[in-house]
């Protein structure tokens, strides 16, 4: 049966092979960044030029990433030091949807604060938004006292956990967290993604945020509100802030079931590139259930031929 889904999935998807088929219909394109503007700290080739065609054909674009630690603005500054210029505006990474969660339900007014595991992305969105905030990469070397009768002292007023990619992840913050949320009372548990790996080198893949998330989702037996992709969050913030068509929408992304998941769920046209994580063979491979619109080599594909 999977298989036989997995066959009628890849019937679906068709190779772009002109621009004008998309271009004719969408007006705003959603962009992931790794894996299809850059790769790590180089950017794909040709994708300069074809953010320059697509500003010229009047498009508007989005770039949403789920990595979270940079905020929007230290997005802008990895943008403007590749080459690309973009707008602050135009860029919306999972630390900016964490915080754009918590303004939604107002959680500046209870004057509670938040526990940050993560990296200095989330705490820079959340002092925007005038948050209080504690961990995050302050606790990196922690380490609890667990000699007979240690234990670790939590702050009471701590009323969301926000759990994001970190790379000094340790046993500390793993038994902070777990206090908080089982111990104050409605704590929130906030996940800026899912994502099973990352790709911090492009030598290898990396165990991504899923795994710390996984960590908190262990130890409180509860599942998080997730605010990155495939999350409706980002996509409801954009369609009510610019008023544009769902269906004049394309996700452009290298992710079935973050990025592809996400346009679909949504209403949007999509399009898999196969410059990151995807290859060919997963796309039509008897696993995949997922189909997008189109799927190109990379976004070079969007240029006139």
């Amino acid at each position: 049966e999977a298989a036989a889904e997995a066959a009628a999935a890849g019937a679906q998807t068709k190779k772009l092979e002109s621009p004008e088929e998309l271009l004719d219909r969408v007006n705003t394109f959603i962009f992931d960044c790794d894996g299809v503007i850059w790769r790590g700290d180089a950017v794909i080739d040709r994708v300069p030029e074809v953010l320059d065609y697509l500003r010229s054909k009047g498009k508007r674009l989005f770039f949403v990433t789920n990595n979270s630690t940079k905020s929007r603005e230290g997005y802008l500054g990895k943008f403007t030091g590749l080459g690309l210029p973009v707008e602050a505006e135009e860029i919306f990474s999972s630390s900016f949807a964490a915080a754009a969660y918590l303004e939604e339900i107002n959680f500046k007014s209870t004057g509670k604060k938040v526990y940050v595991i993560g990296e200095v992305g989330i705490q820079e969105e959340l002092d925007l938004i005038g948050v209080p905030h504690i961990g995050g990469p302050q606790d990196k070397d922690k380490q609890p006292n667990m000699k007979s009768g240690g234990m670790v002292e939590h702050d009471h007023d701590v009323g969301a956990v926000i759990v994001g990619f970190d790379r000094y992840v340790n046993y500390y913050k793993i038994q902070y967290a777990q206090l908080c949320i089982n111990e104050n009372p409605g704590c929130l548990f906030i996940a800026t993604n899912l994502d099973a790996v990352t790709h911090l080198t492009d030598a290898q893949e990396w165990a991504g945020n899923g795994s710390m998330v996984g960590a908190i989702r262990g130890c409180t037996g509860r599942e998080p509100i997730v605010v990155g992709k495939p999350s409706p969050l980002m996509i409801d913030y954009i369609v009510n802030k610019y008023n544009v068509q769902r269906k004049e929408i394309c996700m452009v992304g290298d992710r079935l079931d973050t990025d592809i998941l996400f346009g679909q769920n949504n209403g949007l046209s999509t399009v898999l590139t196969l410059s990151g994580v995807t290859t060919e063979e997963k796309l039509f491979g008897p696993k995949n259930s997922i189909s997008p619109d189109y799927y190109v080599p990379s976004i070079a594909e969007f240029l006139p031929h």
